[in-house]
């Protein structure tokens, strides 16, 4: 076993990290404030290549692994900023990479590789679906050479800034399919193309992640927009769930490495009664404890991160990965916080931004307590719990 990165993965890390320092606290910071897109950000994310990290090299991309690109997302959550922008883009690849047909992926791979378009928006999750995704009720029906869409998603992310959503919808009844898991399809839809069919009306939230209610009403779409076989986008979409968790754990463990390192240098600094207070193990210890979970974390990402690079099952891996990386993100956020005391809240110190930021990850993409689920029934065979 080899724990050292590749002289190509520490270029990436160094470049990433270079490329964000010219994005700083007080960027973050006003972007927060407007409740803005971070353009600028994303925009020389993509200049760069980064963006493209998984896009083979024939299609004008880098042809890096999910092992690269989970570094890259980390670095940009370690230097203070937030990935959440743009790392759809390179999860909701892998569907279009692994099952698109050829003419799919050699009319859009390459613009997306050149940033001509975003593939940035994934319409999955349904108000009254919730985590359930094969009760869905979008609805997908053939008609000629084309199929027509009705139906409403929820905590759709970055819409307003794409150029392509991924879709999932029926299309074969759930009461008509033998599996519960048969019958959905998926889609990659033009959203310039859909004009009025799709209405998106913006969720307010407790962080600055754009997000929205999608409203989808007779959008025709052409058959060619079909990724894969009909029936089967269930099972397409699980390699973009697997991928999503994995990189979703990166962000959290750089969330997790920029708390740490705040608090063990406030707690080195900060002199009360005398001496730093650091040297009080009750702020010392919580510091070491979240910095040990996400060193943990840490192994357990690259692993999932290995295993799906080497195109071997690794769902029980990236669940475990997104589950402790979150948990350890959320432990460094509250021992930074705590560790700075008042000041932890004040915004100029970025601290009650990424509390914020990082906490969503423990109920979002998918909630701790279905991943604990997934584990208790297909890694433990206990019984089914929900």
């Amino acid at each position: 076993m080899e724990f050292n990165l590749t002289e190509e993965q520490q270029h990436i890390r160094a470049a990433v990290r270079e490329l964000c320092r010219k994005f700083t606290g007080e960027y973050w910071r006003k972007l927060d404030r407007d409740r803005a897109y971070p353009e600028e950000f994303v925009q020389t994310l993509t200049g760069a290549g980064w963006l493209a990290a998984l896009i083979p090299e024939e299609y004008g991309g880098a042809g890096l692994g999910i092992t690269e690109a989970s570094i890259i997302l980390e670095e940009i959550n370690y230097s203070g900023g937030n990935s959440a922008a743009c790392h759809a883009q390179m999860y909701i690849m892998g569907s279009l990479l692994r099952y698109g047909n050829a003419e799919q992926k050699s009319f859009y791979l390459p613009k997306i590789a050149r940033g001509e378009l975003r593939l940035q928006a994934f319409g999955v999750t349904e108000p009254d679906a919730g985590s359930d995704t094969t009760k869905i009720k979008t609805a997908a029906v053939r008609q000629g050479d084309s199929y027509v869409i009705n139906g409403q998603k929820v905590w759709t992310s970055r819409f307003q800034h794409s150029d392509l959503m991924l879709l999932l919808a029926r299309t074969t009844p759930l009461e008509q399919v033998e599996e519960r898991t048969g019958g959905l399809s998926l889609f990659l839809v033009d959203l310039h193309a859909a004009g009025d069919s799709i209405e998106a009306r913006p969720i307010e939230a407790m962080v600055n992640h754009e997000t929205n209610q999608v409203f989808i009403n007779d959008l025709r779409v052409p058959a060619s927009a079909l990724i894969g076989e009909e029936g089967k986008g269930f099972r397409y979409i699980l390699d973009s769930w697997n991928a999503e968790r994995i990189l979703i754990a990166s962000e959290c463990i750089g969330d997790g490495r920029w708390f740490v390192e705040r608090a063990s240098r406030y707690a080195s600094d900060r002199v009360v009664f005398g001496k730093p207070i650091g040297t009080n193990q009750g702020v010392q210890f919580p510091i070491a404890q979240a910095h040990a979970h996400i060193e943990a974390a840490d192994l357990m990402r690259y692993k999932a991160a290995w295993l799906f690079d080497s195109h071997q099952k690794c769902g029980a891996e990236a669940n475990l990965a997104k589950l402790l990386a979150s948990q350890a993100s959320w432990e460094a956020a509250n021992a930074c916080l705590t560790t700075h005391g008042g000041y932890g809240l004040a915004v100029e110190y970025d601290i009650e931004r990424k509390f914020r930021e990082t906490r969503l990850y423990t109920v979002a993409p998918v909630n701790n307590n279905l991943v604990l689920a997934y584990i208790g029934q297909h890694v433990l065979h206990m019984p089914k719990s929900y």
